[in-house]
């Protein structure tokens, strides 16, 4: 069992390094851009699932987890550059007109994670009190920046 939550936490400490490096050679692309909210969602749910009691608790998870949300939160702006909205019907012109305050909700997020990594959370209950935290942060980006699809 112990294995499994090492293999869980090599995989997504793993994804942020590949995750940067595809952003890197695509710089500003619509697939560097989902990449980059996939170690997102991939690290929201590991911790999900140990919050929710599908998976054990794991420090070496959560602490992974909070990495990858700090580090990609850290770059996801510089994906947003001026020019890098022609032809892109994915993302919302909003992040273009409202770069500052994109950046400003961006920059919390990391700041968020970054602090939750300091007083890492203990147990299910912790990491389910960090889920909220930092869901909130990801909820308010996604309500005024992300185009419905739906």
């Amino acid at each position: 069992m112990r294995l499994k939550a090492i293999a869980a936490a090599v995989l997504v400490a793993g994804l942020g390094v590949v995750g940067v490096a595809i952003a890197a050679q695509e710089d500003g692309t619509h697939e560097a851009r989902s990449a980059l909210m996939k170690k997102v969602g991939g690290a929201a749910g590991a911790m999900a699932a140990i919050a929710k009691g599908e998976k054990p608790y794991d420090a070496e998870v959560v602490k992974a987890s909070l990495m990858t949300i700090a580090e990609t939160a850290k770059v996801f702006p510089d994906q947003f550059k001026p020019g890098t909205e022609k032809g892109d019907k994915a993302a919302s012109p909003k992040i273009w007109e409202d770069h500052a305050d994109f950046k400003a909700r961006a920059a919390k997020l990391s700041d968020d994670a970054d602090k939750l990594l300091a007083q890492l959370p203990a147990d299910p209950a912790g990491v389910g009190a960090a889920m909220k935290a930092l869901g909130a942060n990801c909820g308010g980006c996604h309500e005024k920046f992300r185009i419905k699809t739906e």
